[in-house]
This record gives C-alpha cells, structure tokens and sequence, in this order.
C-alpha cells in the first residue's frame, strides 16, 4: 500500500510534492522519499518511519527544483529500510515510485544481474528501474520506453518514472491500481488519487487501466494498451476530492467497482511481510483452536460463508457462519468455539457488535474483521483485522466485500500451515495466487461490456435466480441480494444441488436463471442443475470462467442465452473474480432501470439499530 506523487514545471516542486505525500500519508507510513531533477541529475531524500522524518531531512537540506517525484511506503517486497524506500533509483539514469506488485520481478531481476546490472535494495520497484535503463538504450523517446518496458511486466501497478536523458518528461502508467493526472496553467500534477494533488488544482484525468504516456509542463501524452493515442476527459472534482468526488463515474458504485484491484491490493500489502509471504498483524494461535464462529450480516454474512469453506477446506478447521442478528436469541451451544470473528465494513453495525459482546460476555475470545481501525468492534475485540479498501460511499458493498473475503482466504491459509493441512510448499502456490489477484481482478473488468447486453432482459424480469455449488453457492446469494437491493427485482440464490427440492417449482418460461460456474470439482453437476432449468423455459445468462464457459458450450451449445467469463483462475479465486459480473449485472440492471443506485430506497451504510 504506497502513495504516489510527482510535479514537473512546478516552482519549488518539493514543496508541493511533500504537501501531496501528506494528503497520501493514509496510503503507507514505513518510509517515504522525494527525488527532483537537477542540472547534474538527481537529488534525492529519504526517510525510514512516518512522513516528519522526512520532513524534517528535508528542513535540514532541501531540494530545489522545478520537477520531481514522491512516494510514501507500505512495505511489501523487502523490509523497512532506507535503501528500500522509494523513489528508487538505477544507474543515476532513472527514478522511480511504484504502486503495486511487479509479478515477474525475480525472473525478470535474474535476467538484469545476468547483463550486469547492479542492485541496491530488495525491491521488485528496482526492476522497472533498471528496464527503464535498458528500454532508453534501445528505443528513441520516453513513450516508446514505457511501452517496451510495459511489454516485459506483469501485475497491478501504478508507477512514475523520472529520467536524466529526458528530463523535460516524466513517464507515467497504470494497470489495475489507479494514478490520476491533474492540470494547472504553469504545471502537470501526477499522483495516486485525485486528493493528491487537491491543493494545486481540481483538474483532473484519471487514467484507465492500461493507460500509459508521458507528461510534459504542458503537454500529455496518452495510450491505451493497444498503443493508440487516447485523450482521457478532463473531470472538474470537488476540493475533498478522495471524499466526495465520484471521478468521472457515473456514481460512486461503479467507482467503488473499479477500485477493488486496488483495495485487493492495499490488504494484501498490509497482510504481506519484506519476504512476500503472509503474516497476521496480531498473532492468532490456530492450533489451538477447536472452532470459530463468523458473526456478521448482509454482505459480510456472505462473505463469511465463502471463507467457513475455506477455513474448512485448508485448515481442518469448524466454522459455523451465523447472522448475526439471529445468533444470539437462539440462545446458541458455545462449548467448542474458541473464537469469534465479527465481519463489518463499518465496525459499528449494531447486530453484529451485539453478537460480539453475547460472545465476550460467554468467555469466547473475539475478533473483528472491519475496514475501519477506529470502530467500536475493532476497539472493543481482544484483536482485529483491516481491509484496507479505503472509504466506500456506495449503500451497496463491493470493495469492502471483496478486501473481507481476501483477508478470510489469508486466514484460512495461515491457519492451514499452522495446523501443518497446507505444506510449505502450497502455501508458496497460494501466496503467488495472491499476489496475481489484483491483476486479475483488472484483466476481469472487460466483462462489464459482456453484460450489457443481458440487461435489457434482466430488468423486465419480475423474479430471478441464482444457482451455484462451493463457495460459489454463497456468491450466487450474494448476486441475488444485490439485484435485489439496486433494482427492486425479486430474487433468490440456491445451491444447485437444492433445485430438485423446490426452487424447480419457480421455473417457468422466460424467468432469468443467473448461473455461476468455475472448472472445479462442482462444473458437471451445475451443468446439470442447468440443464434442467433450460428444459423447463428458463433463459439461462452463464456467468463463468473462460474454461468452465468452454466446456459448457461444448457439452450443451444451445444452453445459455448470454455469457460472461472471467479468466480463469485456481477454484480458490474463483469466487473472487467472479464478484465482478455478480456487481456488473447488478449495477447495470439497476441504471436501466432508473433506481438510485448509490443510496437505494430504505436501506442505509450501517445499520446501527437492531
């Protein structure tokens, strides 16, 4: 989790740039650093802790410039130390801020020691520097640079790069973590949000995923990922622009949509130790532990439900997922709980504190799984646990969701490695999965133009439903809770299994079957459940991974009426990325429709009543 911000043709760059990092300070406090440009090169300073550190070594010797860059660090790939914190600098030649996980790193680092390159942290942030080096080498200009340097990587990323053989330009690109570029008469502003740089300007273009270019004191200079030249709109934000601003998306759901590779991103960092393998920040004894019970409500409940089969899974371990506004006026058994984990994005719903405190008061340990570090369930837990997937406006969770059920797969694997279920060397395989998530994440984002067509049929429906087996069967209640809130549309989600006894009775002709598939051990009995339903007159809309679509169309070519696919991915990720067309379908049917997406009738953020 870093925060990145860069000036060029800004008089006293750094003063700015330090101002920006402030603004950014939420986004990492491990270390931070500014580099400006020079006649003579670079001229850097760093600082080890929170951001006055490196403020007062800049009070002490302070740079001069007109253009520069900035960072402040949440350690990911290597420990808190100077020669780690960023900008990060290869040869004299190039600087660079990066957010993000360069996945290809060791390979790619190999490849750099073998023709000689020399590095000096322990940093995947240096490769891009030393590419950089390589790419100028061998191409003309600074676009083309990027371009080849983009070629070579993979992950999420957000970066700015600074060179001494342009030093008129700053190279700048994203993919799946966000950068925005903001706009002054005398100047170009760069930085991860839009609150970056909200003391210079509320001129803003935020770049999509795969966006690259350059920037000049007065010039930018985009491409999408095909190469082509784009011209991104110029968005007016408001002056609390990380706050309020919906930046350039039509409501704060679809923005919050397209922040979750970044939100993925950021608690993955958070949980994420210098040598790349997952710690908790407070120590949880698995061995120890004889169950757990998952306490949380709406969304959260579902994701809870995705992580029992996890936590089950992986772990060996007993874990019973109740609502919470329920679980304790059934006057529940306790005697083989050892731990309760509560589940809120806002750490202050009421059904789920109260729950909580009914464990407490029983002598169960508790814990909280919240998005905020500040809430009464994160104060009032023996210890807790942060999404950091930043603020959510939007009634209708997706980010937050998406961070809680990331933080439950840690959970489970962590556990599963104590209990000595999941070998060092899947947990290796697990972690590298993990790490690919955020660039997932962004690669599944092109379904949105998939779905669209399947909204005009949705939104005429009166009823429909969702099926799924595994983990998928919670995410197929999941879809029919945000159909159900966003667009009034009556909906339901069943296993697949559980078709025969009922839920076949609903179906009739015409009546939209949302289907949920992944290549997992699941795939031949839903195609069956599916099968069914399409013999009975549903219109079946398949919402998959590319080769679980595959064999379906295979088997049975005439099954679906519309199809989406995600990539494909290890059935562990599955109902992560298959999130994605579940929120689409959703968000899309409900604009077709009119309804207020952002704040739907009767419903509130959080519920702090019973």
């Amino acid at each position: 989790m870093c925060g990145i911000i860069g000036a060029i043709g800004y008089p006293n760059a750094a003063d700015a740039l330090l101002q920006g990092l402030r603004r950014l300070e939420y986004r990492g406090y491990d270390s931070a650093g500014i580099a400006v440009s020079t006649k003579t090169g670079f001229d850097v300073r760093r600082a080890v802790g929170k951001l006055n550190a490196l403020a007062e070594v800049i009070s002490t010797s302070p740079l001069k410039g007109n253009t520069g860059i900035g960072h402040t660090r949440w350690a990911t790939h290597g420990g808190v130390k100077i020669e780690n914190a960023h900008p990060i600098l290869a040869q004299d030649r190039v600087a660079v801020v990066h957010n993000g996980i360069i996945e290809n790193h060791r390979t790619l680092r190999k490849s750099l020691e073998a023709k000689g390159c020399k590095f000096t942290s322990d940093t995947d942030t240096e490769v891009l520097a030393h590419l950089f080096v390589d790419a100028m080498d061998n191409t003309d200009n600074l676009h083309d640079a990027t371009a080849k340097v983009l070629g070579q990587i993979e992950g999420a990323y957000a970066f700015v790069i600074m060179t001494t053989d342009y030093p008129d330009q700053l190279a700048i690109a994203r993919q799946a973590s966000p950068l925005a570029v903001g706009l002054t008469d005398e100047a170009i502003f760069v930085g991860s949000d839009a609150i970056a740089m909200g003391d210079v300007t509320q001129k803003i273009i935020f770049l999509k995923d795969g966006d690259y270019g350059t920037i000049s004191h007065d010039h930018v200079h985009l491409s999408d990922s095909d190469g082509q030249t784009v011209n991104r709109e110029v968005v007016v934000v408001a002056a609390s622009p990380g706050l309020v601003s919906k930046e350039g998306y039509h409501h704060f759901m679809e923005k919050e949509i397209h922040e979750q590779p970044d939100a993925v991103l950021h608690t993955l960092s958070a949980m994420t130790d210098s040598n790349g393998g997952f710690h908790l920040p407070q120590f949880i004894d698995f061995t120890k532990l004889t169950a757990m019970a998952y306490l949380a409500a709406g969304t959260s409940f579902h994701a809870g439900l995705i992580g029992r089969y996890w936590m089950e899974q992986l772990a060996d371990l007993p874990v019973v997922t109740e609502i919470a506004s329920e679980f304790r006026y059934r006057h529940p058994s306790l005697r083989q709980i050892s731990l309760a984990l509560g589940i809120s994005q806002s750490g202050e719903s009421l059904d789920t504190l109260m729950a909580l405190r009914y464990m407490a008061e029983k002598g169960v340990n508790t814990a909280a799984l919240v998005n905020v570090d500040t809430s009464t369930m994160a104060r009032e837990s023996g210890l807790h646990l942060i999404t950091r997937a930043g603020p959510e406006i939007g009634v209708a969770s997706t980010k937050s969701y998406m961070a809680q059920m990331t933080v439950l797969l840690i959970l489970a694997v962590v556990a599963g490695h104590q209990r000595g279920i999941i070998p060092d060397q899947r947990r290796q395989e697990i972690e590298a999965m993990l790490s690919s998530l955020p660039r997932l994440l962004g690669e599944s984002m092109a379904c949105s133009d998939t779905i669209k067509p399947m909204v005009a049929r949705l939104a005429k429906a009166k009823s429909c439903l969702y099926l799924g087996r595994g983990t998928l069967y919670p995410l197929a209640l999941e879809g029919a809770l945000k159909l159900k809130e966003l667009s009034y549309i009556h909906a339901e989600g069943y296993a697949g299994g559980e078709m025969k006894h009922g839920p076949i009775a609903l179906i009739e002709e015409g009546l939209p079957v949302v289907a949920i598939l992944a290549d997992d051990e699941h795939l031949g009995k839903m195609i069956s459940n599916v099968v069914e339903a399409k013999a009975r007159g549903a219109d079946i809309l398949l919402v998959a991974t590319d080769s679980a679509a595959r064999q379906v169309v295979e088997e049975s070519p005439e099954l679906a009426e519309m199809v989406v696919t995600v990539p494909d991915c290890d059935p562990l990720l599955a109902p992560l990325l298959l999130s994605l067309p579940i929120q689409f379908l959703a968000y899309f049917t409900a604009v077709h429709k009119g309804t207020d997406v952002d704040q739907p009738r009767n419903l509130a953020k959080s519920v702090t009543v019973e």
